[in-house]
């Protein structure tokens, strides 16, 4: 029941079932870095159990000691052991004598409480040492697991930076950070609290199933009756309630990637009068977690109640026999005394074993969805070593270019364009005719299907990733700022430490610095990552104002001036004149204002360049540029195809 808290949190499996055997072999295959601090914690469990198992048959000595005083006083002194209980034979009292017969009393002697003392520090001093010895072992525990956890972070990390563009595109982004942070957090917590009472458990098992057979091996076959009806129960419950763990994650996933859209999206939700259709999926989704959540825990939590009845009868069947044992004189009443503790000590682990099921059912569902990421298809590894132009200046050239996304549907074919190193070449034409994508296939987020692109005459297939966007710098149509000053955002944008002379220059030159001085704090003012206290147009001119400083050779405006005003979309025309000044820049544009004075201009449709030319040539050519022109400065009716 502890990891009810941490379910409610995460994500959970995708719609594969759970390889519980493989995955779990997979993540304790985590710890081989750890090996020596494993040894270790294996040591000081194996001497703290074994101290621990020891302490009753101490105790039971002493629990000798004090019937062997009773017994030993009620007689004359001056008479042997033998001597007074074959008196009491004549005089028809054999059953006590039999019964006598294993206890080790002298006639005439009382208890011997410096004995029963000694037996007694004996036995402290034994549990002291096992409790510190399992505390260091606890210590031991948390420390291989959170460097485990450590690394695994780390894994995940390297993964999603080596992971193409298309997984992303293909997943919900809550989905993908529940893996990176629930998960992982619940692994971490599953493994603190399970893995070290696993192995203190099964060693408990272990040696205290040795000391009952040592004590009395008919009592110890007596005790192993009810194992085999405890693990039917451990596995019969394992079964049923697995599957339950399975949809608690799967639906939990759902909820979590649901709650993640509507907050993110809050405000076009109550624009559209969408709160009861987002409520009431939430109250759906949230219903199927309650339920997929109340089976896997009412099923997983039955195991203790049920192993508890199991050990029970243990206890009874225990006491019985070992009660007719003393009778018969055949176990002394303090080795009696061991066993029944042994066979609590042998139950317990066993009930904490099966009542660990569902946190380690649940620990295990996690890292399958971890190992399932990082297994993913990552994208293709750069070059060694990569190849790269002998002098950047920015010429490009597409050739013979194909792509799709889906293999099925072809969406670029045959693509041929050079762009002439310091030209600006505007993108223009209808959506989905493949502007963005072209973009992203010079900046490699997705690899050409066919033909290829070169910079400056280096396939860019051969250069590095890092090398090639080094060189190029990007504003998008959707801006992103994260947590820190004005400052901060707009010198992430550069490759090496910037001072604040070159961070405000960069901002002039983008038309930023004037609104960003009436802030109450100026460069130094602190905005969130959804760039709260600075409008929409402001927050572009900052992502512009990085770009500027990022001093690149290719620039790529996707959109950029969407979110500005007329006024400002003016003045940061002319400011990207200049910065575009011996620079390639490619335009991504809807508003055709923005791209008059482009060298060249391409109109795409369907994924091909249907006609390209500077601005009075297209115009007066009358083509498919003409009438997106005119649809926007002269009002006309587009034709619609």
């Amino acid at each position: 029941m502890a990891g009810m808290g941490r379910m409610m949190a995460g994500g959970g499996p995708d719609q594969r079932s759970l390889d519980f055997k493989g995955s779990g072999k997979r993540l304790v295959s985590q710890f081989r870095p750890e090996r020596l601090t494993i040894y270790a914690l294996l040591l000081c469990v194996v001497v703290s159990v074994g101290l621990s198992v020891a302490g009753p048959k101490i105790l039971g000595e002493a629990t000798d000691l004090v019937f062997a005083g009773i017994v030993g006083r009620q007689f004359e002194p001056g008479m042997t052991k033998d001597q007074v209980l074959a008196a009491m034979r004549e005089r028809g009292d054999g059953q006590v004598a039999d019964m006598l017969r294993s206890t080790a009393f002298t006639p005439g002697e009382g208890i011997d409480f410096g004995a029963v003392g000694n037996v007694l520090l004996f036995a402290l001093a034994v549990f002291l040492v096992a409790g510190l010895l399992m505390a260091v072992a606890t210590r031991l525990v948390n420390r291989a697991v959170n460097r485990t956890m450590f690394r695994m972070r780390e894994d995940m990390q390297t993964k999603l930076s080596r992971l193409p563009l298309s997984y992303f595109d293909k997943r919900q982004r809550g989905e993908v950070l529940s893996r990176a942070t629930n998960d992982i957090d619940n692994i971490g917590q599953t493994l603190q609290q399970s893995m070290g009472q696993l192995i203190n458990s099964v060693l408990t098992i272990v040696g205290v199933l040795a000391m009952m057979f040592w004590v009395s091996w008919l009592l110890a076959l007596v005790a192993l009756v009810t194992v085999p009806l405890s693990f039917v129960v451990a596995t019969r419950v394992g079964k049923r309630s697995q599957p339950h763990f399975v949809q608690q994650w799967r639906s939990t996933g759902k909820l979590n990637a649901h709650v993640e859209e509507m907050y993110t999206g809050h405000t076009l939700v109550k624009v559209f009068g969408r709160q009861e259709e987002s409520a009431k999926q939430f109250a759906e989704q949230n219903e199927a977690l309650y339920e997929a959540g109340f089976k896997a825990q009412f099923n997983s939590g039955v195991m203790q109640p049920l192993m508890l009845f199991v050990s029970n009868i243990n206890y009874v069947l225990v006491a019985v026999v070992g009660g007719l044992r003393v009778a018969s004189g055949s176990l002394s009443i303090g080795d009696v005394q061991a066993f029944i503790q042994y066979s609590r000590q042998f139950s317990m682990p066993l009930t904490q074993v099966a009542s660990m099921a569902n946190l380690v059912q649940s620990g295990v569902a996690s890292a399958e969805r971890i190992f399932e990421l990082l297994d993913a298809e990552e994208q293709e590894a750069d070059p060694v070593p990569g190849v790269r132009p002998e002098e950047l200046r920015g010429r490009v050239a597409l050739e013979g270019v194909s792509f799709r996304y889906d293999p099925e549907k072809p969406l670029i074919e045959d693509l041929s364009l050079t762009v002439e190193p310091g030209h600006t070449v505007a993108i223009v034409g209808p959506t989905g005719a493949g502007k963005t994508t072209l973009v992203n296939l010079l900046m490699r987020f997705y690899d050409v299907s066919g033909g290829r692109i070169t910079l400056d005459g280096v396939d860019i297939s051969r250069m590095s990733r890092d090398e090639l966007r080094a060189g190029i710098g990007m504003v998008l149509q959707d801006t992103w700022l994260f947590g820190g000053t004005i400052a901060e955002n707009i010198a992430y944008g550069a490759s090496r430490d910037v001072g604040r002379g070159e961070i405000e220059e960069a901002a002039r030159a983008a038309h930023a610095d004037r609104f960003i001085r009436t802030l109450p704090d100026g460069y130094d003012t602190v905005i969130d990552d959804e760039g709260a206290g600075v409008s929409a147009g402001e927050k572009q001119l900052i992502t512009i104002a990085r770009a500027f400083l990022s001093d690149p050779v290719i620039l790529v405006l996707d959109e950029a001036t969407s979110s500005v005003d007329t006024r400002t979309e003016v003045l940061i025309q002319k400011a990207m004149a200049k910065l575009a000044h011996g620079r390639t820049s490619f335009v991504i544009a809807h508003r055709l204002s923005t791209i008059r004075d482009a060298d060249t201009i391409l109109v795409m449709e369907n994924g091909s360049i249907v006609e390209q030319g500077a601005h009075g040539e297209l115009l007066a050519a009358d083509g498919a540029y003409a009438r997106l022109y005119k649809a926007q400065f002269a009002q006309a009716v587009a034709e619609v195809d």
